[in-house]
């Protein structure tokens, strides 16, 4: 499949194959298509449930995404929602999360290889830890990003 940006820039979407897994290697996955919507999120739930001061998301195509090996040592928190994570059970790494009992995104921190793609935003900025630091220049919403992104000067994201 080519995508012409211009006539004279031009590329060809390749296929590529990303695998990830936990800690202890026990769980295995692997990806058929690019990761989209990559996001940091800063609020405190994520930072408990990440263990870190923010996570690193990306969305998958529930389609593509596979569990090679390990799955029966997942283990899942669902929230009243609907969403929630899924975990290894024998190390405690944070692998995807889910909705509706499927895979809807990854932890990027889980994954093998490069994949190719940068966090475009971060959100719940507001309430992020005391003692991080933000990078000056990144998108960042104090909260969630508004649904009408781009859609007015209320709208667009602030950079710092």
């Amino acid at each position: 499949m080519r995508a012409c940006l211009n006539e004279t820039l031009c590329f060809k979407e390749v296929e590529m194959t990303i695998s990830g897994e936990c800690f202890c290697g026990e769980i295995k996955y692997q990806i058929q298509k690019p990761l989209r919507d990559a996001r940091s999120c800063h609020c405190s739930r994520c930072r408990k449930a990440f263990s870190s001061q923010a996570s690193a998301y990306a969305l998958v195509d529930p389609g593509h995404f596979e569990w090679v090996s390990g799955e029966h040592l997942l283990t899942s928190y669902i929230g009243d929602h609907g969403f929630g994570l899924q975990f290894c059970s024998k190390c405690g790494s944070t692998l995807c999360g889910i909705y509706n009992d499927e895979v809807h995104g990854v932890t990027l921190g889980c994954l093998n290889e490069d994949p190719k793609i940068q966090i475009g935003r971060h959100i719940y900025v507001g309430s992020k830890a005391s003692w991080e630091v933000i990078p000056d220049g990144v998108v960042q919403y104090e909260e969630a990003e508004p649904q009408a992104a781009y859609q007015g000067a209320e709208h667009r994201p602030q950079t710092k």
